[in-house]
């Protein structure tokens, strides 16, 4: 599966289960944009992201990892201990 498309099923699925509607993301997108994304026909910008998980009520990270979870078929477990790992390698911190 392309990931435009797992991360419109992502949105969507997330979008489903808060009982929102694509008209209460009015503040974030249009509505044909959200149905664009949802369709995988559109990639979103990171600040387009941000927006979407913040009108879902989610870390913009947890909007894309659903989308890895459907698009490379890898389980949560796997996937959080491989960002944990990545994440661990690289010093985000300013260490003075």
């Amino acid at each position: 599966m392309e990931l435009k498309q797992s991360f419109g099923q992502a949105l969507r699925a997330l979008r489903i289960s808060r009982h929102l509607t694509q008209e209460d993301f009015s503040q974030v997108s249009s509505r044909t944009y959200l149905s664009s994304l949802e369709r995988g026909l559109k990639s979103p910008t990171l600040e387009k992201v941000e927006g979407l998980a913040s009108a879902i009520g989610v870390h913009p990270v947890t909007l894309l990892a659903s989308s890895y979870l459907l698009d490379k078929k890898v389980s949560m477990e796997d996937l959080l201990a491989r960002v944990r790992s990545e994440l661990s390698e690289i010093p985000l911190k300013d260490e003075r």
